[in-house]
């Protein structure tokens, strides 16, 4: 359903301190764009070839309109993990990199039995989640 999700950030810098342990504790590498112009001031992390053709990715960067960065209320990137122990490095390495919490690792068996999940906000305030699904008992 979804080619990319961008997320807005007033310190570039200080997000890509962050978003980089926190995206590699689920896998995730930065995005490459070589032989591509106008990617200053941007940082992604996920999958990127072909110019875009294929990618599935989380961007950062300063708003288009040149207006401050903000967070919405009620907006949150939940991303899958494959384990709880990727759920569990979520949210300590978030919160040893400028998170705060949101919601510790844990079952939320309100929806679903097998529902694991972490909720953090980066240190722009954008609220993210870690998921884990197929398990109801620690899988490492």
């Amino acid at each position: 359903m979804f080619t990319y999700v961008c997320l807005g950030t007033n310190d570039l810098a200080r997000s890509v301190r962050f978003y980089d342990p926190v995206m590699a504790a689920l896998g995730h590498q930065r995005c490459h764009t070589p032989g591509e112009d106008d990617w200053d001031g941007l940082a992604g992390w996920g999958s990127y070839s072909d110019q875009g053709m294929h990618e599935i990715a989380l961007w950062l960067g300063k708003p288009f309109d040149g207006q401050a960065a903000s967070f919405g209320n009620g907006v949150m990137v939940a991303f899958k993990a494959s384990s709880w122990a990727q759920v569990d490095a979520f949210h300590a390495t978030a919160l040893a990199h400028g998170g705060s919490c949101e919601g510790p690792p844990g079952l939320r068996i309100h929806y679903n039995p097998d529902f694991y999940a972490a909720y953090v906000r980066d240190p722009e305030g954008n609220k993210l989640a870690a998921v884990c699904r197929g398990f109801t008992a620690p899988d490492n």
